[in-house]
């Protein structure tokens, strides 16, 4: 029977190739496949070609390895001085023992993302509500901290936890706006006023500059005029002591007496026009008619001098008394 050996042929070869399809597992990389026999947990399965026995192995529970984001749904907190925050986040973890994901929790995503509300609810309940916007890093580490120690029952590592929105009721939105800009118009003024009183300083710090420097000057000033005069007055000084030194070695050249008594007598002369000119009251001297006598009495004067320097050579000290 030719058609019954066929027929035979054909179905031993479709039960061999779903023998063959379901004994042959392919797990792809970063995933972990748990097998059971007879309902019992048997192996896990890695990445890569893997054998199964069809009818008595089944695969129960597909797991990824790789990192998970869960996003953790919105809900209102309440904190230590009793304000309403609206409250979401982020939650990364890893599996990292399949077995344990598979039998230690009957859904390990919704017991983490219960035990991360009533968690990160703790952590918002000690802290006051401007805290909770200062210590954000505080928030996530101790969610983290305390999912991590009860994720190790599940096979689970907990990464890390962000907070997306902290979000209070309109009310305190509206009185914290109020407190910045208070806050910031406070600064201002401050600001403001630290410009007054360095400008202020400035000023006076100028004004004591230019008092120190124009002091200075003047003193300067009066330093340099004092010295110019002292320089004038010693100049005319000089000049006066050179002109009568001069006069005093004339005088001892031969002619030199006649020249003064001549200089006097013509002063002498010179002054009495002047006073009968500028007055009608002029008072003269008893023997004005003697003038030789008024000469004679203004040279005697001038030779009682001492002498200012040694007569030239050739001349006697008296050699000008001819004259008289």
């Amino acid at each position: 029977m030719p058609g019954g050996n066929l027929a035979v042929a054909v179905i031993l070869l479709v039960l061999a190739v779903v023998f063959v399809t379901r004994a042959l597992r392919i797990v792809p990389h970063q995933h972990a496949w748990i097998v059971e026999r007879l309902g019992k947990y048997d192996r896990t399965l890695g990445p890569g070609l893997n054998f199964v026995i069809p009818f008595v192995d089944r695969v129960a529970y597909k797991h990824s390895l790789k990192e998970i984001p869960l996003d953790v749904p919105s809900q209102v907190c309440i904190t230590k001085d009793n304000t309403q925050l609206t409250v979401d986040g982020v939650l990364y973890f890893q599996v990292t023992d399949p077995m344990r994901a598979s039998y230690g929790s009957s859904n390990y995503i919704s017991a983490i993302t219960q035990l991360a509300q009533t968690t990160l609810r703790s952590v918002i309940g000690r802290l006051e509500l401007d805290k909770t916007f200062e210590e954000r890093d505080f928030i996530n580490s101790s969610v983290v901290s305390a999912l991590d120690e009860a994720a190790l029952n599940w096979g689970v590592k907990v990464l890390r936890y962000e907070i997306k929105d902290l979000t209070p009721p309109n009310e305190i939105l509206r009185s914290m706006q109020a407190q910045i800009t208070a806050e910031r118009e406070k600064r201002a003024r401050i600001a403001e006023s630290e410009g007054r009183k360095q400008e202020q300083i400035n000023l006076a710090t100028g004004e004591r500059e230019s008092f120190i420097q124009r002091s200075e000057g003047e003193r300067q000033a009066e330093v340099n005029r004092a010295m110019g005069e002292a320089a004038a007055i010693q100049a005319v000084a000089d000049a006066t002591a050179r002109a009568i030194e001069r006069i005093a070695t004339s005088i001892r050249h031969p002619g030199g007496m006649e020249a003064v008594n001549l200089q006097v007598a013509e002063k002498y002369v010179d002054a009495l026009g002047k006073l009968a000119r500028e007055n009608n009251t002029m008072i003269v001297p008893a023997n004005l008619t003697d003038l030789a006598t008024i000469i004679a009495t203004a040279t005697s004067v001038i030779r009682q001098q001492p002498p200012l320097s040694a007569p030239p050579a050739g001349h006697a000290p008296g050699a000008g008394r001819s004259g008289g």
